[in-house]
């Protein structure tokens, strides 16, 4: 039995031994291969970064204070930002942080370079003294959240 397991692994060996030695037996001559398209520049300098095209904000105030409002008044404040991406942008959704707070944003994609405007406006019905609220944004840039604040101080009449 050990005879025969010896005798199957030189044979084994020889066989494999002999198949990396062998020689290259292709039909195509090497200087056949066309190498145009792995030398192609114009694919390779392609960007394929997501972040190339982003659209992006760029606000001209983030926060907004109204100073002293009476109880009962509703009051507004317009933020203007402008897409300094590269990419259209578009806001998916603007949400206040409670139901006093209520934001309007536009609906249609904003180009690159072109502005646009947030539209805040605040009851401060049934609120009293120092109030913080803010507006959370949701668009298409990086990253997809973006907060504005207003504040104020309610006072009764």
């Amino acid at each position: 039995m050990k005879k025969s397991i010896i005798q199957f692994s030189v044979v084994l060996s020889f066989i494999a031994l002999s198949a990396c030695s062998s020689k290259k037996t292709s039909d195509v001559p090497e200087n056949a291969i066309n190498t145009d398209v792995v030398n192609n520049p114009a694919t390779a300098s392609k960007s394929t970064n997501p972040k190339d095209n982003v659209p992006a904000y760029e606000f001209v105030k983030e926060e907004h204070d109204f100073g002293t409002v009476i109880q009962g008044e509703s009051v507004s404040f317009a933020f203007t930002f402008k897409n300094s991406g590269k990419g259209d942008l578009v806001i998916r959704s603007a949400s206040g942080s409670c139901g006093c707070t209520v934001p309007e944003f536009p609906k249609d994609p904003v180009k690159p370079g072109e502005s646009g405007v947030i539209n805040v406006t605040f009851n401060s019905e049934g609120k009293e003294g120092l109030q913080n609220k803010t507006v959370t944004l949701i668009a298409n840039t990086i990253p997809n959240t973006h907060v504005l604040t207003i504040k104020g101080n309610v006072i009764k009449q």
